[in-house]
This record gives C-alpha cells, structure tokens and sequence, in this order.
C-alpha cells in the first residue's frame, strides 16, 4: 500500500501543479515477468519514470512510446508487452494496433507476457483573455464549462466586470511559462489594442485570435512589425476571432470563440493521434 500511495500523491501533485504525466498500471501478466499485475508508474513528458516501476527494460521501450503518444493526443492506450511466438500466434507484429491493443515485443529471456494501460492525465488547457470588452467577459464565462482555465488580464479598474476566473493578471504582462496548451484572445476593443496584441504574439501559445475587423488587425500588426514582432507570429493571427456564424451578440461572437478554439484544439489532437499511428 506504501508504494501506491506514494505514486497517487505524487500524481496529485503533479495535477495540482499543471504538469502533464502518464499513470502508466500493469493490468495483467502471464508466465515470467518482473512486474505484477497492479505495479504503477508515473511517466513525465520528457520519458523520465518519476516514481513506480513497471519492470525492466523488455517491456519500458514500449511503455515509454506509448505514454508519449498519450500525451500527445490525450487518448488512453493498451500496450500487451509478448514474445515473439506469441505475437505469431496472434498474428500480429510488433507495433501493430488491433481491437484497442498495441502489441510490443518482449526479447526477454523469460518470454512473459505483460500487459500496460497508459492513461494520460493532462493540465486543462487554458484559455488567456486579454481585455474586459463585453466579449471578453462572455468569453470567460463560457470557457470554464468546457474545461478550460480561463486567465484574464485587464488593468486592476476594469477586473470587477468578470464574475470569475482561475486566474487574473493586472494588465497584459502574460506568463510566459508553458505549463498548459493556451490559446489566447485579444479583446481589448479599443482600450490597449496594440499592447495587448504586442504580449499575446510575445508568449508561446497554441492559438491567437483578435477581436475586431480584418483591416484594423492589419493596422496594428504593421505598427507591431515595425517594432519588430515576428513576421510569422503575426500571419498565425487570426482576425476576425472565431467561426463565421452569423454572430452579433457578445454572447454569440463569445461563442463562435469558443468553438473555433474547440476545433483547432482538437485537430492538434487529430493530427498527433496520426503522427502517433504512423510512428512519427
């Protein structure tokens, strides 16, 4: 039990603090193996066993690519660690995928079999909203229900318009650290465009939009290139921020915000999912 409660601890530190990790659990063994059904290990980003053991090298490689790739997409994996007869028996190879299952081989002396469930556990992806126009403040209403860490950064006199949030900054000094997958959006509307705009090109981010016409996003992007933004950083703009659904409300503009999010979110996801199957 001391083993184990180490490991929950540890994961829930790690949640707690935003970090993205495997919980990587021996469901099942057959024959000889080093690790028995229920061994846990936590598995960082980077591959590092950060605490657990779920045997020895016959069966980490393949642990270790599959917590990478949950990672990647989020999606949870069941890696059956065989020897090489048995994967013939089943017919499949090493790095096939059938029924849910990813078959690894085992070139062990002792021929077990083992089999791993890789569950990801990822930070909630953050959303980052610089301004207090009304959009913003529907923005940051929204987002929470989906999931999503809501930041909002707005001078101190202008933070009471927004009920709540995870988390406030006073002013547009964005952090600029990469503990979740942010997208952001500038929704200033006339009160500190180019500021806010200049920090949310400034941070590392999975997503940019800005709240306002294609023509005054260009205006400001020209006085921002001039000072020596990165070029590529302002084409990966997107303005007008959100889907075209007709939206006039700031509740509807907030909305069609939000589902674009939604969708470049989860296409980051498909196309990792892909690279993933591939072995990319």
């Amino acid at each position: 039990m001391g083993q184990k409660s180490d490991i929950l601890k540890q994961a829930a530190e790690l949640r707690n603090a935003g970090e993205a990790f495997v919980l990587a659990t021996v469901v099942r063994t057959v024959a000889a193996t080093a690790a028995k059904a229920g061994a846990k290990a936590i598995i960082r980003a980077d591959g590092t066993i950060m605490e657990g053991w779920i045997g020895g090298g016959c069966a980490r490689g393949a642990v270790l690519k599959a917590a990478k790739d949950a990672i990647a997409d989020g999606q949870a994996r069941f890696v059956s660690v065989q020897p090489e007869d048995m994967l013939a028996e089943h017919g499949v190879s090493a790095g096939t995928e059938k029924e849910g299952v990813r078959f690894a081989r085992n070139m062990c002396p002792s021929k077990g079999t083992m089999d791993v469930f890789i569950e990801p556990v990822l930070p909630s992806p953050g959303i980052v909203i610089l301004g207090s126009s009304p959009v913003a403040v529907a923005l940051a209403d929204i987002a929470p229900r989906f999931g999503y860490h809501v930041t909002v950064c707005a001078p101190g006199d202008e933070q009471g318009v927004f009920a709540n949030a995870d988390a406030r900054i006073d002013g547009f000094m964005i952090e600029t650290a990469e503990t979740t997958e942010k997208y952001l959006v500038v929704s200033t509307q006339g009160r500190g465009d180019e500021a806010a705009l200049s920090a949310a090109l400034s941070v590392p981010s999975a997503h940019v939009s800005f709240v306002g016409s294609k023509a005054k996003a260009a205006a400001i992007g020209a006085k921002l290139r001039d000072k020596g933004v990165d070029a590529d950083r302002l084409a990966a703009l997107k303005a007008p921020a959100g889907l075209d659904i007709g939206a006039i409300t700031p509740d509807e503009i907030a909305l069609s915000i939000l589902t674009e999010i939604v969708l470049v979110r989860r296409s980051r996801q498909r196309q990792a999912a892909a690279e993933a199957g591939t072995g990319s």
